[in-house]
């Protein structure tokens, strides 16, 4: 079975993730993969210079992901040429890295992506989980991760899809506000459930 998990920014996805892995489970994780295709002297990282300007590279040859991010957070139209660049690389290596884990026996892949709704990716997967916090727990724990302002944080909380929205596209919701043996709690039950086994 291919179950994509998704959530927003700071509801604890990749707690939910590192579990699964945990577990056993091979996962494809998207952020990782966006990483990789923007390395240094890849096409992807070039192409990117090109559309916003030869500043976002690093002396070091590698995204300056800071000054990226302030461009595209608060324009939806910048956002869109960056997602016009990175999606099909993205998406091109996460099917490769699934075929990889089929192919080597496991039963079951965890295709890790964070955008999943956003990016409209529902078809590369059969079941979905969306881990969701509450907007006041998300605020919280993203201005302490990434030492931001409330200001900042509402505007990378409201980039994204609203949660109520995501849920109702999930097969299954683990609520991320408590504890983590709670979160890991829903999360045994939904796989008992599926009858899924790496």
């Amino acid at each position: 079975m291919i179950i994509g998990l998704t959530g927003s920014i700071a509801t604890g996805k990749s707690t939910v993730s590192r579990m699964l892995k945990e577990k056993g489970y091979p996962i494809v994780d998207a952020d990782e993969i966006s990483r990789q295709v923007v390395e240094p002297g890849s096409s992807v990282l070039e192409k990117i210079a090109d559309a916003f300007g030869k500043e976002i590279i690093d002396q070091d040859g590698r995204l300056n992901r800071e000054k990226l991010g302030g461009l595209i957070f608060n324009d939806q139209l910048e956002r869109e040429k960056l997602n016009a660049i990175m999606h099909p690389a993205v998406r091109q290596e996460m099917i490769r890295q699934k075929e990889l884990w089929l192919e080597k026996g496991f039963n079951t892949v965890i295709m890790d992506i964070p955008l999943l709704f956003e990016s409209k990716l529902q078809s590369y997967v059969e079941k979905i989980i969306v881990v969701s916090a509450t907007p006041s727990i998300q605020r919280k724990r993203l201005m302490a991760r990434n030492n931001l302002t409330g200001e900042e944080a509402d505007a990378r909380i409201n980039s994204q899809l609203p949660i109520p929205e995501k849920e109702k596209g999930a097969d299954a919701v683990i609520n991320n506000n408590d504890t983590l043996e709670e979160t890991e709690r829903q999360l045994d039950a939904i796989l008992a459930k599926w009858f899924v086994s790496p």
